[in-house]
């Protein structure tokens, strides 16, 4: 398992594991000044020994694995001078060639010796099972109601950091198998990464404030942000902070350039498609979403109602609470519906579409190999031919169609327009009283296109399902 590492993964890990360490430290000493809490301060010191252990772990090991490859590199040198001249070599060619073979048994000793230093199959191969296409949707399902039911214990920065600490852990861990490398460290996929811990920082700071406010809010305080009205000039004080902020990140954009080569790739040619040929990573949501509808559906349609539906969401919404200051129990279901939409909906089909969609768009695991000749056998069926065949009725191609999709025409139209009414007399109640016939039909309406998504993924996976209502005879398929 350890001829896969190289000099410089060793060596990237130890710099990984070393910066690791030095925010666990500043982390410690936060705890220390900030906080006052001695314990969590010995806790997290000791946390960062253990990183500083890991970061030298791999930098002995690169060290070694550079002295093998040297002694192997000189050996082989002295070989090729000696058969350069073969009548001064004599025997010394023999001798030669028993260096050589000493060092490359030397070199596969020492590879062989680095195996604990990379992640085990088993854990491999469960990750893999794991992030299967109906698992991996499911647990970012689970995942999401789980940070909303606790998050006033995952706002703790604390246990934040802890989490932070392990996905760092682990996903440096992850980097000693080629096949998670080669996919993550890829020129293009690397601001992916960013947008994952990115992402996830902002919408937990987000909660953090949200809930503190909520506790603020229950003691019978004004929020943070009422409390806090305090004002600064433009200038200078707003100008030099966006100053500031200029010029770091145009450091940091032109360092970026330095150290990643642009993934420019050769000129489009229709005799020669890239396999898989990817969207940019702002679309492969829709990409996915192609998956499971037709191109009119997934490129139009959806889309369309997606703009147009986060422009009428300030029309439509009735609830003034919470303008101006981080909240969520007075706002739950606005902030539920719209990070379910944004980070289960978008942000994990895009990780999706990045790193688990392999060769003609087949669904990899992370420590996969992308095998361009791996073949899925696809057994998908209509609505109609679920509905008819059991009946025993078959329909000649090209005829009845308007009979043979009734099944699924008559379940979208129940979709679009009972399920509204059956809503504002059941559960939703209470939002069609406040909202009136007109708002509350266009929330649903909404929320029902969103959910369309989901629904029919859910619907592929477990029966097969490929089209509700299918009319090849003009082009319409849902």
């Amino acid at each position: 398992m350890g001829e896969n590492l190289t000099v410089s993964i060793l060596a990237g890990l130890g710099v990984f594991y070393l910066l690791v360490m030095l925010l666990n430290v500043g982390f410690a000493a936060y705890q220390h000044y900030v906080r006052k809490d001695r314990t969590q301060t010995l806790i997290w010191t000791g946390v960062s020994g253990l990183f500083l252990i890991f970061s030298i772990i791999y930098f002995v090991g690169a060290a070694r694995l550079s002295a093998a490859e040297s002694q192997l590199t000189s050996a082989e040198d002295k070989l090729n001078k000696l058969e350069d001249n073969p009548p001064v070599a004599g025997d010394k060619v023999a001798d030669a060639e028993q260096e050589v073979t000493a060092a490359q048994e030397h070199l596969e000793k020492t590879q062989g010796s680095l195996w604990w230093m990379v992640m085990p199959h088993f854990v491999r191969d469960s990750i893999d099972w794991l992030m299967g296409p109906v698992t991996y949707f499911v647990l970012s399902v689970l995942l999401f109601v789980a940070f909303l039911w606790f998050r006033r214990y995952l706002v703790d920065p604390l246990v934040a950091w802890s989490i932070l600490a392990f996905g760092l852990f682990f996903s440096g861990w992850a980097v000693t198998d080629p096949n998670f490398r080669l996919i993550v460290t890829k020129e293009d996929n690397v601001p992916i990464v960013l947008l994952i811990f990115t992402v996830g920082f902002f919408t937990w700071l987000a909660f953090r404030k949200g809930v503190l406010n909520d506790e603020r809010l229950a003691r019978g305080e004004p929020p943070a942000e009422k409390a806090e009205e305090d004002k600064v000039l433009v200038w200078p004080d707003l100008v030099y902070t966006e100053l500031i902020a200029m010029i770091v990140m145009t450091f940091v954009l032109v360092i970026w350039a330095v150290l990643l080569k642009a993934p420019l790739e050769q000129p489009a040619s229709s005799a020669k498609a890239p396999n898989p040929s990817k969207a940019p990573w702002y679309f492969l949501g829709l990409q996915e979403m192609l998956v499971y509808y037709d191109p009119w559906m997934a490129g139009v349609v959806l889309p369309t109602f997606i703009v147009v539906g986060l422009m009428a969401l300030p029309y439509i919404d009735f609830n003034q609470k919470g303008n101006g200051y981080f909240t969520f129990t007075q706002r739950k279901f606005a902030i539920t519906t719209f990070l379910f939409g944004f980070v289960v909906l978008w942000c994990t089909l895009i990780v999706l579409g990045t790193f688990l969609r392999g060769p003609n768009w087949n669904f990899f695991g992370p420590f996969e190999a992308w095998d361009p000749h791996k073949v899925l056998p696809l057994n998908n069926i209509n609505l109609s031919d679920y509905f008819w065949l059991t009946l025993g009725v078959v329909f000649e191609e090209g005829k009845g169609w308007y009979i043979r999709e009734l099944p699924g025409i008559v379940l979208v139209l129940a979709y679009l327009f009972l399920l509204p009414p059956l809503l504002a007399r059941t559960i939703m109640r209470p939002f069609f009283v406040k909202m009136g016939f007109i708002r509350f039909f266009l929330l649903v309406n909404l929320l029902q296109f969103m959910a369309a998504l989901p629904i029919k993924m859910v619907l592929r996976w477990t029966i097969n399902l490929k089209y509700i209502v299918y009319i090849p005879e003009y082009f319409f398929n849902i």
